[in-house]
Formats: C-alpha cells, structure tokens, sequence
C-alpha cells in the first residue's frame, strides 16, 4: 500500500468520520497539509462547520473557517477517500456495559462506501479486541470485501483533552498500530503529518486498544484514592486541600486531587475494561471500586450542601440552591455524562431544583440531554448556596463583591467549593459559611 504518497500527491483524500471534540481537530490538523473530508450524521452540526462556527470550541470559529476540510453529512462522499479515521464517542449503558452502537453504526457507514485499497484506523476507545473481532467482520459484510486482501485496519487511540490549550492533538505523542507491519508504517507515516511529538508504534492492535483503556482507568484510580481521603478527611474535620499542599512538597507526589469525575474517558473508560474481564471470568477489585467512589461523589457534596443550610437555620426544601457549571470540565463546553448532574439529581431528592449556569455549556444540548433550563447569572441573585462545581476562568475571576451580589442573606452566605478554586482564608474572613472537597 502507497497511501500515503497518493495522500501527498492528492491523487486520493483522508476522511474523518465523527466530528466531535475528538474528530473535528483531527480533520482541521490533516487538512493543513492533504486533503480531506470531515464527515458526520448530523447535518446541523456538519453546517455550523461550514459557516465558520466551532460548537466544541476545540480549534475556534477562526480555524474552521479557514480549513480547507470538507464537510459533509453525505456518506457518499467517502468514497473519495482511501484513509479513514474512526472518531465516535463509545459511552456506557444504563448497566455501565459498553455501548458499541456509535462505532458499530459507523462502521456500517464506511463498509458501504469502502473501497479497495484502503486502510481504516479506529480511534474510539473500546476494549481489547473490538477492532478485530466486532469492527472487521462488520466492515467485510457491508462492503463485500476481505480484510487483509481489499482493505486493512489499525488501531490509534484519542488523546485529545477537551478545553485543554497546551496538550493539543499535535503535542501528545500519538499511539499507532496495524494488523501488520506493512499497515502499521503506513499509518504511522500518515499521523507522523500532524503529531509533531512523534509516534509510538504499538505491538498489536490490542495493545493498542488495551493502553488507552488502561491510562484512564489509572488516572480514575488516583483520583479515587483522593476521594476516598476527602470522605474520611471530612470526618476528621481536616481541610483535604491543604493535606494535599503539604504532601505535594515531596518530588514524588502524583499530584492528583478530589473532584467530579465524568466526561467521555475518564468516567467510561474503567467500565470497559471491568466488561471485558468479567468476560473472561475475572471480577475486578481495585478498578471496580475506584469507580464505585468517584460516582459516589455527587451525593457527598449533596450530604455537606445539606449540612450547611441546617447550620444556617434554611429550610432545607425551600432553599434556594444555584450551581455554577455543568460542563464535565472547566473552560469547555462538553457535557457529556457531566458528574454535576449526581449533584443536581441528590438535591432534588431533598426537594431542592436548583437554578444551573454556565457559560460555556450549549442551552439546547443541555435541555435535550438532561432536562434543565439553564440560567443567567444576574437570574441567580437571591440564593442561600451557591455551588461552584466547575472552574471556569470567569468563576474564579469573580470578586467578592460580585459573589456577595449573588445571596439572599448577606449573614448566612453558603458558598460550596468542589474544585477549591478560592482562598479558605478570604472567604472566612468574609464570613461565609464554606465548604470545599
């Protein structure tokens, strides 16, 4: 295979299918040096991309309105390419089991437009083994063609970190693998294009499957351990974050700390591996439980919401309870699986339906999604709890006067910290009734 000579040369195009957070960055990226069409069902966001506007505010409306990527919901128009790059999201089930019906659906898509010669990489996450086992038989059925013979697959986990500035789709080394060692040289040529931190070749295509899932599943480990300290630290009556300063003086520390863990990988991730151990007669221990803490998390700060307004003489089902951010993340406006939402759905157990703002998150999307009319900030005033459950960059720029501003008492002022974004001392010394995790 010579793809990557007929990429240079134009003679053949690059697709990318599913142009969300993951995907649209990667089409913007490749489409500064080859060809390439940007491809996803839905129509309304596909046009926002061809009037300019970025709704993931990944890359921003200046890039998109520069880039030369084709946008289409028409998936005809793939047959055009000869390298695609998978992208859908792959979230979990009510039952916490992977849900594959993104990447199966889309894999139906590419088989019926694949042509000979091709080469396809999945870049979802998905346990070991799907790429092979559930993806290519898929593909073969709805193209008529035969792996291997007609058309080849690799493997190359997402990276990208929603919001983040610094690590960019180009500075993360990127994870490559083939079916064998003449695809997965290709493949590696093709991002080594975009990647300038370079590419990490990658044994198997479940080696590479395997890494992704795994580095999450770490990151949800330590994070738990934070959490689970937060829950007894709380006991205690010690202040978490400052536990967390002192130790963070040794060069070893990991520096992690407690917090909300949902979004697409983080909170997803583990339970694909957890599945697929389960399949195999393994019942996992520590992962499992790391995330039996961190979906615990929500109904913790509910339990010390709840606590504060009791301290302030509030009745509890007639407080009035806001919320500052609903995206899984600060400064970005993804809201899938948002842990926010466990605080939003323990409060109304108590009888409390606080008002929700946020900046960044799209009104419709989260209306749709989760059923909640967002808020103004100026609509908040007169509240008896404020909880600032993401730091976004205009939270923490609030001044004290502004925040003020914002409650019923100005005596009784519960303000709830989950991503201790201010200074414990300031806000005592305001007399404010705080909590942080």
């Amino acid at each position: 295979m010579e793809i990557f000579n007929e990429l240079m040369n134009k003679t053949t195009k690059l697709s990318v299918i599913g142009l969300g957070y993951v995907g649209m960055p990667i089409a913007v990226a490749f489409a500064k040096h080859i060809d390439v069409i940007g491809f996803d069902i839905n129509e309304e966001k596909v046009n926002q991309y061809i009037r300019g506007v970025d709704p993931t505010k990944e890359v921003g409306n200046e890039e998109i309105s520069k880039t030369t990527t084709f946008f289409t919901f028409d998936e005809k128009n793939l047959r055009k390419a000869k390298f695609h790059i998978v992208a859908v999201p792959t979230p979990i089930n009510q039952d916490k089991t992977p849900n594959l019906n993104p990447v199966e659906a889309s894999s139906e898509i590419l088989g019926r437009n694949l042509t000979r010669g091709s080469i396809v990489v999945y870049e979802s996450t998905v346990y070991p083994g799907v790429t092979e086992d559930i993806c290519i038989p898929i593909l073969e059925k709805f193209s008529g063609l035969k792996n291997g013979i007609d058309f080849k697959v690799g493997y190359s986990p997402e990276r990208i970190n929603p919001g983040d500035k610094l690590h960019t789709l180009e500075n993360i080394v990127k994870i490559v693998s083939g079916q064998d060692s003449e695809v997965l040289e290709e493949i590696a040529k093709v991002y080594e294009l975009v990647i300038k931190a370079g590419v990490y070749r990658a044994g198997s295509i479940k080696v590479a499957e395997a890494a992704k899932v795994v580095e999450n599943s770490q990151r949800d480990i330590n994070i738990a351990f934070m959490n689970e300290l937060a829950m007894v630290f709380d006991r205690m009556d010690i202040d978490t974050m400052e536990v967390v300063n002192a130790m963070n003086t040794k060069w070893n520390s990991l520096k992690f700390t407690p917090g909300l863990v949902g979004g697409h990988c983080i909170g997803v991730d583990p339970y694909y591996f957890v599945y697929e151990a389960e399949k195999l007669g393994y019942h996992s221990q520590i992962v499992l439980a790391g995330r039996k803490i961190n979906d615990s998390i929500g109904k913790f700060v509910v339990d010390n919401i709840i606590k504060k307004l009791i301290q302030a003489d509030i009745i509890v089902r007639k407080a009035k309870v806001s919320i500052l951010g609903i995206t899984f993340k600060e400064n970005c406006p993804d809201v899938r699986n948002t842990k926010v939402f466990d605080i939003i759905q323990e409060l109304r157990k108590y009888g409390i339906d606080p008002l929700v703002v946020d900046p960044y998150a799209d009104t419709s999307e989260v209306l749709v999604e989760y059923g909640i009319k967002l808020s103004k900030l100026d609509e908040i005033k007169e509240s008896d709890a404020l909880v600032f459950a993401v730091a976004h960059a205009e939270y923490k720029s609030l001044s004290h006067k502004e925040i003020r501003s914002l409650y019923r008492n100005e005596q009784f002022k519960i303000l709830i910290d989950v991503k201790s974004m201010f200074n414990i001392k300031e806000l005592k010394s305001n007399n404010y009734l705080y909590w942080r995790l």
